[in-house]
């Protein structure tokens, strides 16, 4: 099994080919977030209100516990945590 493909396997991912996405939404903020498996990283992206429009944020912009979460989700689909730090 690839590792998008133990991603989809959580609730709440979905995986297409060699990437995996979640999407998270927090009091004001919705972010869809998007696992890369050929280059072994992790994107954010902050999605307007109209949940058409996203745009690619750093993750220092990114709330810690969506980032620790996020980790938590990588390390139970076997993927080293440490991806979700890896400077794109």
């Amino acid at each position: 099994m690839s590792n998008a493909e133990a991603l989809a396997a959580l609730d709440g991912w979905q995986a297409e080919g060699f990437a995996a996405r979640v999407h998270y939404r927090g009091a004001d903020d919705h972010y869809s977030i998007e696992y890369y498996e050929p280059s072994d990283c992790v994107l954010y992206w902050k999605v307007k209100g109209d949940g058409e429009t996203a745009v690619p944020v750093g993750r220092d912009t990114v709330p810690d516990p969506l980032r620790t979460r996020i980790r938590q989700d990588l390390a139970e689909a076997g993927v080293d945590p440490e991806v979700e730090s890896r400077v794109v």
